[in-house]
């Protein structure tokens, strides 16, 4: 199957409120299932970080993608850090730059922002993952 870019960006929440930009994060992605009708959601599993603040605010705005995923009825796939690089690179401890990469090599085109890639990686990483056949070995 031909993998083709549609979209790719970044959602940039307003400064404030935690619940104000979780609010925006939500309807914002609800805007993009809207325009797009994507048959899935695939997301990266959370990691462990040494920064918990990060983390925090990684896991909440998640909590938000998966609640937008919900509301719509979507089914979500989910995929370790190290299981998105590995399929995308052929390493699973690739830099983003390397990713970005490759990426640029697979599409002929890659997002300018780094973690534009990585949402496009982990859509790679399902496209190849789901598109094996039932019983194969991952889905």
């Amino acid at each position: 199957r031909d993998v083709k870019l549609v979209d790719s960006g970044v959602i940039g929440a307003p400064r404030g409120n935690l619940a104000v930009r979780l609010g925006y994060i939500l309807s914002e992605i609800q805007k993009l299932i809207d325009e797009f009708r994507p048959d899935a959601v695939a997301v990266e599993t959370v990691f462990f970080s040494k920064n918990v603040k990060s983390l925090a605010a990684l896991a909440q705005a998640r909590g938000a993608a998966l609640a937008a995923a919900g509301i719509a009825g979507i089914e979500v796939f989910e995929y370790s850090p190290t299981r998105v690089k590995q399929t995308v690179t052929g390493h699973g401890r690739a830099a983003k730059e390397q990713v970005r990469a490759l990426l640029k090599a697979t599409l002929g085109q890659a997002p300018h922002q780094l973690d534009a890639s990585d949402a496009l990686a982990i859509a790679l990483c399902h496209q190849r993952w789901y598109a094996l056949p039932k019983g194969g070995k991952a889905r």
